[in-house]
């Protein structure tokens, strides 16, 4: 298959009709697709800041190739790019301890000994529906047998039971 033969599969960036957008689409969901399953298992699991940065940017770059414009195969590679540069950055994190909370946040403690802290609840946003359904996801009642709650770097609240 020649640069011809593509053009008139897939179009070219601007000028692409219904059949060539459909043609992108399946091609765009198979590598995503591909995309995903080359990357970690974490990539979409856990939703770390980079996590939700890559992607956005993935969404937003496959939705220019999808409707044409921007250049469908360069496209598809600067998007292969970014997930290597993930890729690069949450390996590093593993090993560099200073990396990680740069790049995935850090955990911070909300509450202790039977009780929550409403400053920390405040600066991260939690509210009292979000305390009630964590202390039901621990299998919690009430906050009175909390020996520590933490707010994850994912967002999560973890609840450990004295």
């Amino acid at each position: 298959m020649d640069l011809a033969d593509l053009h008139l599969l897939l179009g070219r960036q601007g000028d692409i009709s219904w059949w060539q957008m459909s043609i992108r689409a399946v091609v765009i969901f198979l590598y995503g697709l591909a995309l995903l399953r080359i990357a970690s298992k974490r990539v979409f699991g856990k939703w770390s800041a980079i996590d939700i940065v890559l992607s956005v940017i993935i969404g937003s770059n496959l939705s220019r190739a999808l409707t044409g414009s921007s250049p469908f195969l360069e496209t598809l590679v600067a998007t292969a790019v970014l997930v290597g540069v993930h890729g690069a950055l949450v390996w590093a994190a593993a090993r560099a301890h200073w990396l990680g909370p740069l790049l995935k946040g850090s955990p911070c403690q909300i509450g202790r000994d039977g009780r929550f802290d409403p400053a920390e609840l405040r600066r991260h946003g939690i509210g009292p529906h979000d305390v009630e359904e964590a202390l039901r996801e621990a299998g919690m009642t009430g906050p009175e047998k909390v020996q520590e709650a933490w707010i994850e770097r994912n967002g999560d609240i973890s609840i450990i039971k004295r």
